[in-house]
């Protein structure tokens, strides 16, 4: 999982157009009339900077336009290309009745390899990594089957967690689940479910996706910080986990290692989900709020004072970005993260359900068999039994 999530990571990296700082040498254009020359198509095919100061200086001047008689020559320097460069440049005047910053941005060409990114690459790789994760875990689960209680049930239960914990938690569930289906028929569906249901059968699903998407986000957020309030305490790194991990938290056999409310394998998955959670909150907030939340110019720009896209022989990454490229970028990098917390996440239902007995119960009723926590929580038991005796003794 690790090395899909490097690759979607670098993919992305590698994707960023990058603008050179060092100087152009200048082309010659006359054998085109000051227009474009192969040079500049097969650069800009490769998505490498073009300097395009050609055009975008010289829009609607009749003064710098081509003569008539040359070849791509202007009429008065008052062609169609010109409008529609104007239009691209944002120098042609231009009056609408809408307000902000992207307002009067009629032509946003720099959307491309945004597209051929999201409709390829990003959907190549999340569903591998997704795919990877139930084969992995049916393989698993196949080798070592269910993890059972070792030793013999008391028929006793102890508590786990409480009504409030157990609220907080489904929220998160309830609300990442549907986040995730929402948003990958919104990233997939063009693609995937159009060819599949037809166009108009997929513009109610994706309105109403979109709809729950949005406002499903906020009960996400909540959940996210409930959560962390109530167990960050318990998932504070300690000695016990060192001995949890080096014996492979006794999945593989052996006997389970004494763990504490929440083991090593527990608090892994704690804070990947406030982390990478914490991260998808962030860029989503950017993508309903494009105008007063951008995040990823002064992101770039951080990037590039610690020299890291330069040691990646990126050159230096923009920092003049337009909505629409904020947006762009926000939009990546919500996805990304999100199908890496949903690989997680798939691990995380299986340990919790089919993967092991008593597990459920914890979540679902609060309460488990009192041999499952002894083997696998056993510290932890141990303090909760020694405050039952100690309050039953007084």
């Amino acid at each position: 999982m690790l090395r899909l999530l490097c690759l979607l990571v670098v993919s992305v990296v590698l994707s960023i157009p990058v603008h050179a700082q060092e100087a152009e040498q200048p082309v010659d254009r006359s054998a085109t009339g000051g227009a474009q020359t192969l040079e500049d198509i097969m650069k800009r095919q490769e998505g490498l900077k073009v300097d395009d100061s050609f055009r975008s200086d010289v829009t609607g001047s009749p003064e710098s336009a081509a003569p008539i008689s040359g070849q791509l020559g202007t009429l008065g320097g008052a062609s169609d290309p010109d409008l529609w460069r104007a239009y691209r440049y944002n120098s042609a005047a231009i009056t609408t009745q809408a307000r902000g910053p992207a307002a009067d941005v009629l032509i946003q060409d720099g959307g491309m390899w945004w597209l051929e990114f999201r409709q390829g690459p990003l959907l190549k790789y999340g569903g591998w990594l997704l795919g990877g994760m139930v084969i992995l875990l049916a393989v698993f689960f196949l080798i070592r089957g269910r993890i059972r209680i070792d030793g013999e049930k008391t028929g006793q239960t102890i508590l786990r967690f409480n009504s409030v914990e157990r609220f907080a938690h489904w929220l998160l569930a309830g609300s990442f689940i549907l986040l995730g289906i929402t948003g990958l028929i919104t990233l997939a569906g063009r693609k995937l479910l159009i060819p599949a249901f037809g166009h108009e059968a997929f513009a109610t699903l994706a309105v109403g996706s979109k709809w729950i998407h949005n406002n499903v986000s906020w009960a996400f957020m909540l959940a996210l910080i409930l959560v962390f309030v109530f167990w960050v305490i318990h998932n504070l790194p300690d000695r016990t986990d060192i001995n949890w991990i080096l014996k492979g938290g006794g999945i593989l056999g052996g006997g389970h290692p004494p763990a504490k409310k929440f083991n090593a394998g527990q608090k892994l998955i704690f804070w990947s989900v406030i982390l990478l959670g914490g991260s998808i909150s962030v860029s989503g907030l950017s993508l309903l709020f494009p105008f007063e939340l951008p995040m990823f110019a002064i992101t770039f720009e951080k990037l590039n004072a610690l020299g890291l896209p330069q040691l990646l022989g990126l050159g230096e990454l923009a920092t003049s970005l337009a909505p629409h490229e904020e947006m762009q970028y926000a939009q990546l990098w919500h996805a990304i993260v999100s199908f890496v917390l949903m690989a997680i996440i798939i691990a995380h239902i299986y340990i919790g359900s089919v993967g092991m007995e008593g597990a459920y119960g914890a979540m679902g009723k609060g309460e488990v068999e009192l041999q499952w926590a002894r083997e696998h929580h056993s510290i932890w038991t141990a303090e909760v039994e020694k405050k039952k005796s100690q309050a039953g003794s007084t």
